[in-house]
């Protein structure tokens, strides 16, 4: 297969989760062996950053990469739509520190990449053919993510959480094919008893019933659910018993499952290089994710047949 980019520019406006502030994002053809990279253009110079997991230096609540001291947070929603749609090669360009975003899930990149549609370039690209388990565990929190081979790119996921709401949840992926219509839009979750720290923390300012899923399994008084909404700047609710808070209703029963697979193909984009492999992930997060993501470049980097390009690492 040739490696491919987008046939022509789009743009999208919204608000960063974690700092609220009003961005757009531009999404640029980009030629062969280019991979994913972004540009602060709000910054002298319009520096650009790799995208790459050997650039990670954070993930608390989303993923954020640093070149340099510069910085670009929430990038794994675009990425995952990118290399949901098999796109190789794209330039992003960015007005601040953080991607918008928007529903909280990946459908608006997507629907805009199958608009403009994609162009195949003059270079085969060179997929990872996994030829022995590649596996991550981290023993305090029970998570792990195991890489087998296979003849083609999967991932399985459960995830886990001490909530009546959602306890044990369940998401697969069998092709890249199937993302646009059983992944890329569903959102991103937070439970209300995180909403407070989280915010004393400054993140989720920009956080809202449009783009997050609101996990509601402890029962609190009206009273401070009233001050929660009056924080957030949100629209007060009664809500008497637990369950989802959204403005709309889940579009699959496993919704929060299936966001947390999408965040895996976005932390796993950052590998720079299309796998042939299926991904095995028990409760994922960006930490977990970044840290198995950089095994596989390790074991990548010790293939010649495979050898990186120099502009990804």
């Amino acid at each position: 297969m040739q490696q491919r980019t987008i046939k022509e520019a789009f743009s999208a406006n919204g608000k960063g989760l974690h700092t609220g502030l009003k961005t757009t994002i531009t999404f640029r053809p980009a030629p062969v062996d280019f991979g994913y990279r972004i540009k602060r253009i709000d910054l002298e110079g319009s520096p650009v950053i790799t995208a790459s997991a050997e650039n990670v230096m954070n993930t608390q609540r989303c993923t954020v990469l640093s070149v340099d001291g510069i910085q670009v947070a929430m990038i794994e929603h675009a990425l995952a739509a990118l290399y949901g749609c098999e796109i190789d090669n794209c330039l992003i360009e960015i007005d601040s520190p953080e991607f918008p975003i928007l529903d909280g899930s990946a459908i608006e990149y997507v629907n805009n990449i199958h608009r403009v549609g994609f162009e195949e370039q003059s270079k085969e690209r060179i997929y990872y053919e996994v030829d022995q388990n590649i596996e991550y565990f981290d023993a305090e929190t029970g998570s792990y993510l195991i890489l087998m081979p296979s003849d083609r790119f999967s991932v399985h996921v459960q995830i886990a959480f001490d909530s009546e709401v959602l306890p044990v949840q369940k998401a697969f992926l069998e092709n890249l094919s199937d993302f646009k219509d059983e992944v890329s839009m569903c959102r991103t979750f937070v439970f209300i008893r995180e909403i407070e720290s989280l915010l004393k923390t400054g993140l989720i300012k920009g956080g809202d019933l449009d783009n997050a899923i609101v996990i509601y399994d402890q029962l609190i008084q009206q009273k401070e659910l009233d001050r929660l909404a009056d924080v957030m700047g949100i629209e007060r609710r009664k809500i008497d018993k637990t369950g989802y808070i959204v403005n709309r209703p889940l579009l699959f029963p496993n919704e929060p499952a299936r966001h947390k697979l999408l965040d895996v193909i976005g932390d796993i984009a950052l590998v720079g290089r299309f796998i042939k492999g299926r991904i095995i992930a028990n409760r994922p997060g960006h930490r977990i994710n970044n840290l198995f993501a950089r095994n596989i470049i390790e074991q990548i980097e010790t293939k010649p047949v495979f050898e990186m390009h120099a502009n990804f690492l």
